[in-house]
């Protein structure tokens, strides 16, 4: 499940759920739902998120480990 690397990606680049929301022009309560894992993320927020975070969106899913894709 996706919520525990949102939550991680968010608090380690030390943002609140607030300017992750604003990112992604939605309400913070929103963006509280896909932390908690109350509301599938849609994927256009995904890779907004991704490229964002400057990161792949297997690894925001956890479909890997490495943060950013191979690129071959």
């Amino acid at each position: 499940m996706y919520l525990k690397r949102l939550k991680e990606l968010r608090q380690n680049n030390k943002y609140t759920q607030r300017d992750i929301s604003k990112i992604l022009n939605i309400t913070r309560q929103q963006y509280s739902l896909y932390e908690l894992g109350k509301r599938d993320i849609p994927v256009n927020l995904l890779k907004k998120l991704a490229i964002f975070y400057n990161v792949s969106a297997d690894y925001i899913i956890e479909l890997t480990k490495n943060k950013v894709l191979d690129e071959n």
